[in-house]
């Protein structure tokens, strides 16, 4: 049976944790570390850092927020954004990173997937895709934080990197991302249809139940959720305990 991994997202500009709707308009939230330490302390699975402006400055400053952040959170970190090549890599993985999220440089150049997955191992090697909806059943490729369009139809170009080596998708629908409407199921569902690796939904996160259907409807191996912890909409209490009640496999929290 498969383990529903729980995953707070954690956008970050500058020394802020911010929080936009469609990747756009973004507000500050806060301290990056006091939120990661609350959210690990309530029982996240996963975390994931992704820079917003990496991309427009060609380069990831997350290394000092996810030092920090090792030093205090014993979860698994994924972090994302302005990451070039494997060297990127090995600076945000030596700084306390678990695994590396690229998007726009694999799109540049898709190699890069599989010389970050050689080096360092494909669980290390995520592949983030932004998505946004053309047609019915057709999804495009995005870069840049969802600013810039690619042609790549976004099943092909996720078939193509776990080819490459990506050992896990991170999948954010940027139609739905900050809206609260719930996630874009069938676009989860055909991705998750297609790859053999884990898939993490991002994007749209309105209620407990959208994290049931992400799982269940979706075939999501992880849920990414931003405004509603955020903005203390629910808590993961409530998520972790929603997802329990609806038969699905998510971690239980043991006291000691």
């Amino acid at each position: 049976m498969r383990n529903v991994r729980i995953i707070p997202r954690l956008d970050i500009k500058g020394p802020n944790l911010i929080k936009g709707v469609h990747l756009e308009g973004l507000r500050v939230i806060g301290d990056p570390q006091e939120y990661a330490l609350k959210y690990y302390e309530a029982g996240a699975d996963e975390l994931v850092y992704m820079d917003v402006v990496a991309s427009l400055y060609g380069r990831n400053n997350l290394s000092d927020i996810i030092r920090r952040a090792a030093d205090r959170v014993f979860i698994p970190i994924t972090v994302g954004g302005g990451i070039r090549s494997p060297e990127d890599a090995k600076h945000i993985l030596r700084s306390g990173a678990d695994k590396v999220a690229i998007n726009t440089a694999a799109v540049a150049r898709p190699d890069l997937i599989s010389e970050v997955a050689y080096r360092f191992g494909s669980q290390a090697m995520v592949l983030s895709i932004e998505a946004k909806q053309t047609t019915s059943d057709r999804w495009e490729v995005y870069t840049d934080n969802g600013r810039e369009r690619t042609g790549l139809d976004v099943l092909e170009w996720a078939v193509r990197g776990v080819a490459l080596g990506a050992g896990e998708i991170l999948l954010t629908s940027v139609d739905r991302e900050g809206t609260r409407k719930g996630f874009d199921i069938p676009l989860i569902r055909q991705i998750s249809q297609a790859v053999s690796v884990p898939v993490i939904a991002s994007g749209g996160m309105g209620s407990p139940e959208d994290f049931v259907l992400a799982a269940n409807e979706g075939l999501a191996d992880a849920i990414a959720m931003a405004d509603v912890l955020h903005y203390n909409r629910m808590d993961l209490m409530t998520i972790r305990q929603t997802a329990l009640d609806a038969g699905l496999f998510v971690r239980e929290l043991v006291d000691v």
